[in-house]
């Protein structure tokens, strides 16, 4: 049989704010967009005991044969709710550890895809459950399709009523930050922010005088962080930089991608070991 060919999208948090804690997991809300960055995923039926999962690409080394998918795939098929075993060839242009969400985003893009083709036949309510057990952004990548979407407090994520509109920079310095150590280190929590009305939340000014709660423990552990933001910030024509999700890609955002190319021929030449790519928003 043939691949069917899917793209994963990075996703991006242009805000994060930690306003609690529950037994198990933070309690986060959170302003997220998707950028053109994607890993390319290959997917198709086979005639085998057991599905096939094979990492290729940039970023593909050191992803261990426990992951998203494998754990996805483990879930579904507890459920028993796939009748035949699948082999998925993911070419990984994401970086790992950046907290662009590159794992979480190609377990969504996974179900998204066995979902529109009818090979998994369930409510919404099972697939949130699903994705929930993989990975707490999983949940996310479903709505990826919405370009832009609130994250409250209480867990309800909502499409916003109009598309981020950026040129990112994204830098991702040449090591990763553990999601797990950075919420560790959590010692005080945000009020919430974003139960009102949504209607002027993607305006440039409003996104501005926001922030990360994550990126100042990041940048406490990893000092060269700070080094790299405030290069950032320095930078001609910029509107706002900030970490997205844990670490370690630090995102700067331009009106033009005529600046935020001139910009990435700066960060080039100084940080010379950085991975570097300009994007936008979709």
């Amino acid at each position: 049989m043939s691949y069917s060919k899917i793209r994963s999208y990075a996703k991006i948090n242009l805000a994060l704010n930690v306003v609690g804690k529950s037994k198990f997991l933070h309690k986060i809300e959170s302003i997220v967009g998707f950028i053109n960055l994607y890993d390319e995923i290959w997917i198709r039926k086979i005639d085998n005991k057991n599905h096939q999962i094979k990492f290729i690409g940039q970023f593909s080394s050191n992803i261990k044969s426990n992951n998203t998918i494998s754990l996805l795939l483990k879930n579904i098929d507890k459920k028993k709710l796939l009748k035949d075993k699948f082999q998925i060839i993911v070419k990984k242009n994401i970086p790992v550890e950046s907290g662009l969400g590159g794992g979480s985003m190609n377990a969504s893009s996974i179900i998204n895809f066995l979902f529109k083709k009818k090979l998994i036949v369930v409510k919404k309510k099972e697939i949130l459950k699903i994705s929930k057990a993989v990975g707490s952004d999983v949940v996310l990548g479903l709505y990826s399709n919405s370009k832009s979407l609130l994250l409250k407090s209480n867990g309800i994520i909502e499409n916003l009523p109009s598309k981020i509109k950026f040129y990112v920079l994204i830098v991702k310095p040449h090591f990763g930050c553990s999601t797990k150590k950075i919420y560790s280190k959590i010692q005080k929590f945000s009020k919430p922010q974003f139960y009102s009305s949504t209607k002027n939340i993607l305006r440039k000014e409003f996104l501005k005088k926001l922030n990360n709660d994550l990126e100042e423990i990041a940048i406490n552990d990893y000092p060269k962080m700070r080094i790299l933001k405030s290069f950032l910030e320095n930078l001609p024509d910029i509107e706002f930089v900030r970490m997205t999700g844990s670490g370690s890609a630090i995102i700067a955002y331009f009106t033009s991608v005529r600046k935020c190319k001139d910009a990435e021929k700066k960060v080039k030449k100084q940080f010379r070991n950085y991975w570097c790519k300009t994007s936008k928003t979709i």
